[in-house]
This record gives structure tokens, sequence and C-alpha cells, in this order.
């Protein structure tokens, strides 16, 4: 006969279950409310949500459940969810906001190990979030940690292309973002009705783009792409004011017209002090189904903007890579499944994949991480 399990052994397994939004497990953020074990060896366990609403709590109870049935001697689990009380909610956002109560943009912490990359173009129409996109999602298919920033808060279009669908979660005044294809995302789409115009004048639009940085509770990124509305308005000033160490990509195509005003969005970091990271042409050419290439756009806009930005500012400033047109591309951001993770073999996918990989290298595993230990004294 089996023995009757011990309140150690269940929270042992509560501890593998992670918060699917916060990603971190449930017994650090304080959500386990009761352990109680029957003689017969079924188990209840209470488990605090974060709101009453929560958007994943059958996902917690799902989890809960398969993590205490593998411990031996369990017969039987139920799961009892509660809400956290408003002082239960301010201590979690002072436990993940690592002790401060107050506000503060992370990534313009001066020892953040976050790369951010503000993705501008000139003028729209060039594919600047088909590229942000795809990008965010081959740089969490080769294991970093990612958040996109939908900067575009007129013409916002990241949820749909990456297929997410959930509304953010808030707790207190922290707002925890959905996550689609390991990527955490944030868009002012997200809180708008329908498909319902956003207009703002330039102050809300920065307060907005504050509020994504700050309110929104990233956890430890990797990297963090922001798709930047074209031309250099109010929000690349944002940015600029916000994130100084934010790194420009500039996206163009071929044609010479849009080359003109894509070297001017890049060229803004002259005036900001910020770094171009370097230049991606897209729709480059397009390879016909026998072999025959054709560049629709004409060709030689990504060497123009890069060697005039290279010009300009006086660094170098390298083209990263051509995108080919190719149909998948706007298939995936329809059906928002990137194209890099859905046709992963073909040209169009492969330079962007490479591109990525150029950007931020391999995951940093633990290197610079505080860890938060205490040398024991022997």
């Amino acid at each position: 006969m089996a023995s009757t399990p011990t309140t150690e052994q269940v929270t042992a397994a509560l501890a593998t279950v992670q918060d699917p939004e916060i990603h971190r497990p449930i017994t650090e953020l304080d959500m386990v409310k009761s352990v109680d074990i029957a003689d017969d060896g079924t188990v209840a366990v209470g488990i605090f949500l974060t709101v009453a609403g929560c958007p994943m709590k059958g996902r917690i109870e799902k989890d809960v459940t398969t993590a205490v049935s593998k411990v031996t001697g369990v017969t039987g689990v139920t799961v009892e969810l509660d809400v956290m009380s408003e002082e239960q909610r301010k201590a979690l956002q002072t436990k993940l906001r690592g002790g401060q109560a107050d506000k503060e943009i992370p990534f313009a912490k001066p020892n953040s190990l976050t790369r951010v990359f503000a993705v501008a173009s000139g003028k729209g129409g060039v594919g600047k979030s088909s590229i942000t996109v795809n990008l965010a999602a081959a740089m969490a298919a080769e294991g970093h940690k990612v958040g996109v920033v939908d900067a575009d808060i007129y013409g916002h279009s990241v949820p749909r292309m990456l297929g997410a669908s959930d509304h953010p979660t808030k707790v207190e005044d922290m707002i925890l973002p959905p996550t689609a294809h390991d990527i955490k995302v944030i868009s002012v789409g997200m809180f708008t009705q329908g498909n319902q115009p956003v207009v703002w004048r330039g102050p809300m639009l920065h307060r907005a783009l504050q509020q994504f940085l700050s309110d929104v509770f990233w956890g430890d990124l990797d990297v963090l792409l922001m798709d930047l509305p074209p031309g250099t308005g109010d929000i690349a000033i944002s940015v600029a004011q916000l994130l100084p160490s934010a790194e420009i990509l500039v996206v163009t195509t071929p044609q010479q017209a849009a080359a003109e005003v894509a070297e001017r969005a890049g060229a803004i970091s002259a005036q900001t002090h910020q770094r171009v990271v370097g230049v991606i042409e897209n729709m480059s050419y397009y390879d016909a189904p026998g072999g025959e290439r054709t560049r629709l756009f004409g060709e030689g806009g990504g060497r123009q903007v890069a060697d005039g930005l290279t010009r300009s500012l006086g660094a170098e400033v390298p083209l990263l890579g051509q995108v080919p047109l190719d149909m998948g591309l706007r298939e995936g951001g329809d059906s928002g499944k990137p194209f890099v993770l859905s046709d992963p073999d073909t040209e169009a996918s492969k330079v962007l994949t490479s591109i990525a990989t150029g950007l931020v290298g391999k995951p940093r595993g633990l290197s610079g991480m505080q860890l938060g230990i205490s040398p024991a004294g022997r």
C-alpha cells in the first residue's frame, strides 16, 4: 500500500507549475493558498488568482492538477480557485519589481542586459512590421527571451501578425502582457474596442509608450523589439528620451524614393545620439517558380541607405540582409504565424533568421545575471 504523500512533496510539485503570464513558479509568487491531504491520498489545493477574470485560470488549474497527480501516493486532486486581495496584489507587484514600489523603465537602467532594437522606416508599406515580427520569432526560436512593443500607435498590427488574441491582465497598476510563440507582446490594439482608430496627439502618444515600458511586467528579456511608426515623429523622439540606449534598425525597399526617406529616418540618430545597428532591405527581388529573378522595386535602395548613413553618421552602418518577396510572409501575417516558423527553409526565412542571429548571437545564459545568492560562511 502506497504511503500518504507529505505536504513537502506536494509543495515541491507545485513549485514546478509556472504562472502562464508571469513565467515564475506559483509557489514563488505566493499563489498557493492551501494544501490539504486526506488519509486516502486525495489532495485539495487552494490557488490564488491574481484577478477574478484571469484568462489563464483554466491553464493554471490543469497544470496544478497534472503536477500534483504525479506525486507518489496521490489518488486524486481537486483545485479550488480564489482571488488575491488588494494587499496581496500590491505585495506581488512590489516583488515583481524587485522590491521597488515605484515604476521604472527596466531597460533604461545602467545594468540592463536587454538589447533594445527600435525598428524604423521612412515611409509606410515597406514591411517594417512583418520584419519586426519575424525577427522576434526567429530570436525566440533560438532560445532568446523576447518582447515586442507595438509602438505604431495609429497603425498597430503586431497582435494579428503574432496571433496574440489574449488580452493583458492587470495586477493593480501593473500589466501582464499576453504571449504568442514564446514572445511577450503589448499593443494599444489590445485596449481598444474592435477596429476603432486611435486619435491622440503627441503628449498622449508619449504617455502610452511610457506605460508600455514601465507598467508592463516584461521579466528578464534578452531582446526587446519596438515596431515604430513610419517617419521621425513623436514616437521616435519619445523612444530617444525614454530609451537612449535603444539601437535603430532601418527597414527600406530597393526603390530609390523609399530609400531616400528611410535614410532620413535613420539620420535622426545624429540628433538623438543613438546607434544605427544596420539596414534591412525588404522586397528585394522575386524568384519565379521557373527560376527567373525579377526586381519589382528596382535595386540598390538598401545599399544606398547604408552608405548614406555611414557617411552622415561617421560610423559603419551595414546592410544586414536583403529579404526577397514571398507570399508566405503576407500569409503568415494574416494567419498569425510568423513565416520563419511556418516555412523556415525558404530563402526569405533563412535571410531573416540569419539577420536575427547576427543581431543578438547566442542566448546569454547566466552571464551577467544577478542570482541573489549570498556566500555562506564556513
